[in-house]
């Protein structure tokens, strides 16, 4: 038996495929929710650090630095496994999710909130005499220029993300590697994993390119 016939057998991959496409569904629906809630709960936590009085500044400040200080595998598997001593019990998805979701926001607070500390304070002092609100202010004048600014690091953060969706084996999500390393032990053969890394970056090289294109494309309006 040769290389090819160990890690490329064709004969395997095809048998192997339904599972690895199951599970690559179930990662882009982890990643996908991951990236969506993440995204938004980062944002009203940058907010609440910037904005929000004293207390909640503090509170926002603590959950970011202990979330970025945290590993995503060790937080996994608090949520999974510590959790339901105290009554709550989740799904493996739910689980997983919940730990990609709070780990992105810690990430996303951060990233927005240097977004908005690069635009010049002249932006708030003109919106506040043009007789504009708070709300509106970051809304149509501030976020945008910060989102600009942002959209590289976040996006890097959000492939990131999806990466970290592997993690999930760990509580037997049946997510991509899951099924690859179900796969392997069915056929005693390592070809489902090299199948599942190419589905990886079949997945993950079109996001990198997209967070190029998304670059190039904001300094152009930002220029006009």
């Amino acid at each position: 038996m040769n290389a090819l016939d160990i890690f490329f057998n064709t004969d395997v991959l095809a048998r192997a495929f339904p599972m690895l496409l199951r599970g690559l569904w179930y990662t882009l629906a982890l990643g996908g929710t991951a990236i969506v809630l993440g995204s938004i709960l980062g944002v009203l936590i940058c907010m609440m650090r910037l904005y929000a009085p004293k207390p909640f500044r503090l509170l926002a400040v603590v959950y970011i630095d202990l979330v970025r200080a945290i590993p995503v595998l060790v937080l996994l598997i608090l949520i999974y496994y510590a959790l339901p001593f105290a009554g709550i019990v989740l799904s493996s998805f739910a689980a997983a999710a919940a730990a990609l979701i709070m780990v992105l926001a810690a990430f996303t607070a951060e990233v927005v909130r240097a977004g908005i500390q690069a635009i010049p304070k002249g932006q708030f002092e003109a919106s506040d005499a043009l007789g504009l609100g708070f709300w509106l202010t970051m809304r149509k004048v501030i976020l945008p220029q910060a989102f600009r600014i942002v959209i590289p690091p976040h996006a890097s953060n959000c492939v990131s993300a999806m990466k970290d969706t592997a993690l999930a084996s760990v509580v037997a999500s049946s997510e991509l590697l899951k099924q690859a390393t179900d796969a392997q032990a069915l056929y005693a053969n390592p070809t489902p994993l090299i199948g599942a890394a190419l589905m990886y970056v079949a997945i993950l090289w079109p996001l990198v390119r997209l967070t190029n294109w998304l670059e190039v494309r904001g300094q152009r309006a930002y220029t006009r």
